[in-house]
C-alpha cells in the first residue's frame, strides 16, 4: 500500500502540478501535509491491526476518498463552500419535511373534528385530547430519551458559540428527538400557540456540527465557522427569507459573529431559502417562487401621510405591551425555578404536566365556548394570513372572500371584540405555554400577537373615522404588518423583524412605517425591560458557569475596549507578572480575554463563596464594576 509521501511525490511529477502548486497558499500546503501525515498514521495503524480485524478501516477509507476529492477539486475551489451549500440544502429539506408532516397531522385533526358534528361531547374530547396527547408524546421523548432537547435551543447555541463545549446538545440522538418533538408540538396547532424558529436553529446547528467534523479533515478552521453559519441558516430555512434570517441570527447571537462569517452565512442561507421555496413549488403548495405570506396591498396609495403618526403610536403601544409580556415571562420563569411544587413536577412528572397544560389550553380554545371569540379553528399560518388581509372586516367589499370575517366574527358583536379577546387570552396563555418542557419556538407567536395588535388598531381607526376621503383606502392589514414587526422586535430587542416582515409578505411599500414602528418599540422596550426574551431564557436556563458569559455577550454589557485586551508593559514589569497574566487565561476555551481574566481568580476561591459569585445578580454587578477594578489593579 502506498503511503502519502509516495502520493505526494507522484503528484509533484505529474504534468500540470506546477500550476496548481503556484496557486496554493502556504497555509493550504501545511494543511495538506498535516493531512498526509495523519493518513500515514492511519495506514500504519491499519497494517498493524490487519491480523486482528478483517476488511479495510472505514476511517482510513473515508479519509483517503476525501484526499482524492480534495486533489480533484483543487484547493482553490474551497471545499468548505460545498459544505456550506450542503448545510443550507439539508436544513431546508428537514424544514420542508417537518412542515409537510405538521400539515398532515393538522388536517387529520380537522377532519376528525368535522366528522363528529352534532356530538358536542365527542367534539370536545377530540379537540382537547388530540393536542394533549401530542404534547405528552413530545415531552415523553425529551424526558425519557434526551432531556437536552427541550426548550428553544437558542440559549444552548449561544453558549456553544461563546466557546463552551456542550457535547450532548450536538448529538445525533438530540437532533432526532428534537425533530420529532418539535413536529408533535407544531401539530398541536394554535391551541398551544408555539413556533419552530428557535428549535430549528438548534437542529441546523447540529447538522452544521456534523458537517464541520467532516470538513475538519480538510480545513481545521471550518468546524468553528460551520456552527456560526448554521445558526443563520436555521432562521432562513423556516421562512425562506435569507437576508433577514442572517440579520436576525447576528442580532440574537450578539457578539459571536465576525465579519468573515457574513459571506458564508449569506451563501448558505440563500441555498437553504432557494431549496425551501423550490420544494414548496414542487409539492404544489405554491405556484411559483414567491413570498411565504403573499399579500395584495395597494402600491399606488399604500397609506396616507397622516397615518405615519398612527404607525408611530402603534410602535410605542407595541413596546409598552412587550414590557408587560417580558415582565410576565420573567416572573413565570422565576416562579418555576423557586416554587418547590413546580420544581418537583418539572423534575419527575414532565409528561403529566405537559398534557395537563395542553388540555387546559385546548379547553379554553374550544370553538363552541370561548374559542369562538378568538378564531381558534385557524392554524398558525391561517391566523397570520387572515390578520394580514387587506380588506376592512367592518365593511368588506363584495369581491373579497368572507372566510377571515367568518372566523373572526361572533353573533351580535363587532368585529374588533374577537381581536380584543384574542389579545387578552393569548397573553397569559403564551406565558404559560413557555413553561412546557418540550421543543418549542417563541418568535412566531410573538409575531402573530403583534399582528393582532396592529389589526385591532387598524380596525379601530376604520371604525371611528367613517366617511373620510381616505377611509376607503385605509388598509388594516398594513397596521397588522407594522404591529407584527414592532412587537416581535421589541420582545427580542432586535431590528431584523422589520426586514423579516417585508420579506415574508413581499410588501416593500410599508418598509418605512415598519422600520419606524420597530425602532420606537425597541426604544420603549430597552428603556423599561432588560434583558430581552432570549437573554432572560439564557440566564435562567443555561448552566451557572456560563451565565456570566451569556450576560457579558448580551446587550446588558458593552464596555470592552483595548484596555481589556492589551497588557501594558513598563520598565518595572517582570517576566513572572507577564507569565501570570498569560497563564490565567489558559484553562478557558473562550476567545474573550476579559472573561478569562474575570473568571480565572474564581478557581481558587472557597466553594461556598464561588457559589455566591455564580448567581446572575452578582455576575451582573461584577461585570459592571469590573472596569473600575481593572483600572485600579492593572494600570
Amino acid at each position: 500500500m502506498k503511503t502519502c509521501q509516495d502520493m505526494m511525490k507522484s503528484s509533484e511529477l505529474s504534468p500540470g502540478s506546477e500550476n496548481v502548486s503556484q496557486n496554493n497558499t502556504r497555509d493550504e500546503e501545511n494543511q495538506f501535509e498535516s493531512l498526509c501525515h495523519l493518513l500515514d498514521r492511519c495506514f500504519i495503524s491499519e497494517r498493524q491491526t490487519s491480523n486482528l480485524h478483517e476488511g479495510p478501516n472505514p476511517v482510513v477509507v473515508s479519509a483517503e476518498w476525501l484526499l482524492k476529492l480534495r486533489c480533484c477539486l483543487g484547493a482553490a475551489c474551497g471545499m468548505e463552500w460545498f459544505a456550506y451549500a450542503a448545510l443550507g440544502i439539508f436544513t431546508a429539506i428537514l424544514s420542508f419535511l417537518m412542515d409537510l408532516s405538521v400539515t398532515k397531522l393538522l388536517r387529520a385533526h380537522q377532519w376528525l373534528y368535522a366528522n363528529l358534528e352534532g356530538h358536542t361531547s365527542l367534539q370536545f374530547f377530540c379537540w382537547t385530547l388530540y393536542p394533549a396527547c401530542l404534547c405528552a408524546v413530545a415531552s415523553s421523548f425529551c424526558h425519557n430519551i434526551c432531556p437536552s432537547s427541550t426548550g428553544s435551543g437558542i440559549p444552548e447555541v449561544r453558549t456553544m458559540l461563546a466557546g463552551f463545549e456542550l457535547p450532548p446538545y450536538l448529538s445525533l440522538t438530540n437532533m432526532f428527538i428534537k425533530f420529532l418533538g418539535l413536529t408533535c408540538t407544531l401539530a398541536a396547532g394554535s391551541t398551544v400557540f408555539l413556533g419552530k424558529v428557535g428549535p430549528f436553529v438548534h437542529i441546523s446547528t447540529m447538522v452544521g456540527a456534523y458537517l464541520g467534523k467532516l470538513c475538519t479533515l480538510i480545513q481545521d478552521a471550518a468546524a468553528g465557522q460551520m456552527l456560526v453559519v448554521a445558526a443563520a441558516v436555521g432562521v432562513s430555512s423556516c421562512f425562506g427569507a435569507p437576508v433577514s434570517g442572517v440579520l436576525f441570527s447576528v442580532e440574537v447571537m450578539s457578539s459571536h459573529f465576525a465579519l468573515k462569517h457574513y459571506c458564508p452565512c449569506f451563501f448558505s442561507a440563500a441555498c437553504g431559502a432557494l431549496t425551501f421555496r423550490l420544494l414548496s413549488v414542487w409539492s404544489g403548495d405554491m405556484e411559483t417562487l414567491r413570498a411565504l405570506f403573499k399579500t395584495n396591498f395597494s402600491t399606488d396609495f399604500p397609506f396616507c401621510p397622516l397615518e405615519i403618526l398612527l404607525f408611530a403610536v402603534l410602535g410605542v403601544f407595541c413596546g409598552a405591551v412587550s414590557c408587560c409580556y417580558l415582565f410576565c415571562h420573567r416572573w413565570i420563569l422565576r416562579f418555576t425555578k423557586t416554587n418547590q411544587i413546580f420544581i418537583k413536577i418539572l423534575t419527575t412528572e414532565k409528561v403529566l404536566y405537559s398534557s395537563m397544560v395542553a388540555f387546559l389550553l385546548a379547553t379554553l380554545t374550544f370553538p363552541k365556548s370561548v374559542g369562538q371569540y378568538m378564531a381558534s379553528q385557524l392554524t398558525m399560518r391561517q391566523l397570520l394570513t387572515s390578520l394580514l388581509d387587506n380588506s376592512q372586516w367592518s365593511a368588506p367589499p363584495q369581491n373579497t372572500s368572507l372566510q377571515p370575517l367568518l372566523e373572526w366574527s361572533s353573533p351580535g358583536s363587532p368585529v374588533y371584540l374577537p381581536l380584543a379577546v384574542f389579545l387578552l387570552m393569548k397573553m397569559w396563555m403564551l406565558v404559560l405555554a413557555c413553561t412546557l418542557p418540550l421543543p418549542a419556538g417563541y418568535f412566531m407567536p410573538a409575531f402573530i400577537y403583534g399582528a393582532a395588535l396592529g389589526r385591532l388598531l387598524g380596525e379601530g381607526v376604520a371604525y371611528v373615522t367613517p366617511g373620510q376621503k381616505w377611509d376607503m383606502r385605509l388598509n388594516p392589514g398594513g397596521y397588522a404588518l407594522v404591529g407584527a414587526a414592532a412587537f416581535s422586535g421589541a420582545v427580542t430587542h432586535t431590528l431584523s423583524p422589520a426586514l423579516l416582515a417585508v420579506e415574508l409578505t413581499g410588501q416593500f411599500s410599508h418598509a418605512v412605517p415598519v422600520l419606524l414602528a420597530t425602532l420606537l418599540a425597541n426604544g420603549v422596550a430597552r428603556a423599561r425591560q432588560r434583558p430581552s426574551f432570549y437573554d432572560a431564557i439564557s440566564i435562567t436556563k443555561a448552566p451557572k458557569k456560563t451565565a456570566a458569559m451569556l450576560v457579558l455577550s448580551s446587550s446588558l454589557c458593552h464596555f470592552v475596549d483595548s484596555r481589556h485586551c492589551i497588557f501594558r508593559v513598563s520598565r518595572s514589569s517582570t517576566v513572572s507578572c507577564l507569565l501570570l497574566r498569560r497563564n490565567i487565561s489558559q484553562p478557558f476555551s473562550s476567545s474573550s480575554p476579559l472573561l478569562k481574566r474575570i473568571l480565572a481568580p474564581c478557581l481558587v476561591l472557597p466553594p461556598r463563596l464561588f457559589e455566591i459569585l455564580e448567581s446572575p445578580m452578582i455576575s451582573c454587578l461584577f461585570m459592571i464594576m469590573w472596569p473600575v477594578c481593572h483600572s485600579c489593579c492593572f494600570a
